[in-house]
């Protein structure tokens, strides 16, 4: 199973992730990047940083199945981490779930809401990002919620909507769900 978390930045779409993989046993997929590496961040782990250069070898290669701009950076998943018989499970750009059900027709797509949208901006101050990154972040937060909220067809390209309250009820909640459709 291909399985997809969308939500607005610090909605906890990494702890999910993370759960996910440490309860159910899916594999994560790695993002390869062209933004600079953040403090904690360690190469392969979560992300795959590369140059610019070293990104048009991999789509030369025809190794990238998707790749999209955002915030001045280049993001790409790999043709073999997506088309994977594996359980795997990656973080999804909201704005990406059209491409995304285009050409990985079967992918499961879970939106995570904040119960409180303040909630997701206190997590995203804790980043201590580089103060102009952060405040972009934080206007992607209102601009990304008031999106999801006000278009119905955006809201209809996702398979799940669940909510997260940042405790281990919203946790055990989003395992639940992956369990349930694993067994359909």
């Amino acid at each position: 199973m291909l399985l997809a978390l969308a939500g607005v930045t610090g909605v906890g779409k990494s702890y999910f992730k993370d759960t996910i993989v440490e309860t159910l046993g899916f594999e994560k997929i790695k993002i390869i990047t062209t933004r600079e590496i953040r403090n904690g961040e360690k190469n392969n782990e979560d992300k795959i940083f590369v140059t610019p250069s070293e990104l048009q070898e991999l789509k030369k290669s025809n190794k990238i199945a998707y790749d999209f701009n955002m915030l001045g950076n280049i993001y790409a998943y790999s043709k073999e981490s997506l088309y994977s018989n594996k359980n795997t499970v990656f973080e999804l750009h909201y704005s990406t779930i059209f491409d995304f059900k285009r050409i990985c027709p079967n992918i499961i797509s879970i939106y995570i809401l904040p119960k409180n949208i303040e909630m997701a901006k206190e997590q995203t101050r804790r980043r201590h990002l580089n103060p102009s990154v952060e405040k972009s972040r934080l206007l992607e937060i209102d601009e990304h919620f008031n999106s999801f909220m006000t278009n119905e067809n955006l809201r209809k390209q996702f398979d799940y909507i669940t909510y997260n309250n940042y405790d281990d009820e919203s946790k055990n909640e989003i395992i639940e769900l992956v369990k349930n459709i694993l067994n359909k």
